[in-house]
């Protein structure tokens, strides 16, 4: 069988690879081939630039050159990277090879060969090559799809922040609220989500097979290894990697900075799964219409039906996305000893992960511009809960020392249909300011909803 989007074990890169194209160059097995040659290739020219008479700077059009190779690497490089990795059965020593294969025609680079991947582990180039995976995917797919869902939020807070809605705690009335200001407390939550992925500091180490130094001593006993390294690391690309540097390590990278982003990823995702599933029962109260997309449909047997498919496509794909990366930031952090390998197949799952969340996101995205409030069914639904008033009524009625307030209320309430006659017959009766009255009987259920607009208009 040929390996096609309707052939493809994952939907992520079947029905719905189309959606997922600016993450898979970067978290790809190609999108892992060319960080490690970014970083073997920031290695080797940081070497010649460090005094060793063994090797000697390289001349500006080397330097040209071999950042060239990970400017413009390609597919077909990646595939002659595999290509050769079916010899070595080993897909970093296959890297190597092939960047020294690069340096056939160049006499300089030749002599220089073997300080490619010099007294480096294994390890070093692939926790380097993973957190630039990361750096990319979120800088450039995860942050701006989140930020796309934040402003549609927003902006439809700020629209809808004086629109009157019931509120349903425990699915019953209670007091209201406003479209806009439900809206907002996500969008609070969520940019508070969203700063605490972009805050997670990616790390890096390089320092040999058990974070020692120990080869990198042994050919230069007096040298400052760990200086020279956190230089690497630390020093913005090209000439670096821009990443933070790890002093401390076993074999490999500890992945408490993975595990960190990983949790924020979730944390975010748990509350667009709250919102998606509000949404949902929105769209079921008619709160909202949808838009009708030509030629959809939303039923195999059911003409009438547009049902919130977004929404529902969301929730599940974040569900799937927190699975992956609630067991990423559970294994990862742990490892036998100075190494054992049950990180390395879960790593080649970090973009299956994200993938999710981003397909998520895109969801979200396309089920919000769908969205039409339907002013006139929230209308009704608070006019048939006179009952909240309860609350402000009981409130007053302490304010003026009024007895039994609670009570009072309770009984006029209480599991009752409550038409705005019986709370007036109420309000009129008691012994408080008339101006105090007059203010009870002019209030409705529409118009007690509190600071609501200020609120959401502050989001």
């Amino acid at each position: 069988m040929t390996l096609s989007t309707i052939s493809a074990l994952s939907p992520l890169d079947g029905r719905y690879a189309g959606r997922l194209a600016p993450l898979r160059p970067l978290m790809s097995e190609q999108g892992y081939m060319h960080r490690r040659v970014q970083v073997e290739v920031c290695w080797f020219i940081a070497l010649s630039d460090a005094g060793f008479k063994e090797f000697k700077p390289l001349t500006p059009g080397a330097r040209t050159y071999l950042l060239g190779l990970v400017k413009n690497f390609s597919e077909a490089d990646a595939l002659a990277i595999k290509e050769i990795e079916k010899t070595t059965n080993h897909d970093v020593k296959a890297v190597e090879y092939w960047i020294k294969s690069k340096f056939e025609a160049r006499p300089e680079l030749r002599a220089a060969s073997e300080f490619v991947h010099f007294a480096c582990t294994s390890e070093d180039i692939n926790n380097t090559s993973h957190a630039l995976q990361l750096k990319y995917a979120r800088e450039q797919v995860l942050l701006p799809a989140l930020d796309a869902v934040i402003s549609r939020m927003r902006e439809m807070a700020h629209a809808y922040a004086a629109v009157p809605m019931l509120s349903r705690t425990h699915g019953q009335t209670a007091s209201p609220t406003t479209v806009g200001k439900e809206i907002a407390n996500v969008v609070v939550r969520l940019a508070g989500a969203r700063e605490r992925i972009a805050a997670v500091q990616l790390m890096g180490k390089m320092n040999g097979a058990v974070g020692n130094y120990n080869a990198h001593l042994a050919a230069w006993p007096e040298f400052d290894w760990e200086a020279f390294s956190r230089k690497v690391v630390e020093t913005p690309e090209p000439l670096g990697l821009g990443l933070t540097f790890q002093p401390y390590s076993i074999q490999i990278e500890p992945h408490d900075y993975m595990a960190e982003l990983f949790d924020a990823v979730a944390r975010a995702n748990t509350i667009l799964v709250d919102w998606a599933r509000d949404v949902w029962g929105y769209v079921s109260l008619g709160y909202f219409k949808q838009k009708l997309r030509e030629g959809e449909i939303g039923s195999s047997t059911m003409p009438h039906k547009v049902n919130p498919i977004d929404f529902e496509n969301a929730e599940g794909n974040l569900g799937l996305a927190n699975a992956l990366l609630r067991h990423l930031s559970e294994k990862l952090p742990v490892s036998r000893w100075q190494r054992d390998l049950t990180d390395s197949t879960v790593l080649r799952n970090m973009g299956v992960a994200l993938g999710y969340a981003t397909l998520a996101y895109h969801s979200l995205g396309i089920g919000l511009a769908k969205l039409e409030l339907n002013s006139e069914a929230l209308a009704a639904d608070l006019d048939q809960a006179w009952e909240v008033l309860a609350e402000p009524i009981q409130t007053v009625m302490r304010r003026f020392g009024v007895q039994g307030a609670y009570e009072k209320l309770k009984e006029v309430t209480r599991g009752k249909t409550v038409r705005a006659e019986d709370l007036h017959g109420l309000i009129r009766s008691l012994d408080i300011p008339q101006e105090e009255r007059d203010r009870l009987l002019a209030m409705t259920p529409a118009s007690y909803i509190g600071a609501a607009a200020d609120l959401a208009r502050r989001a």
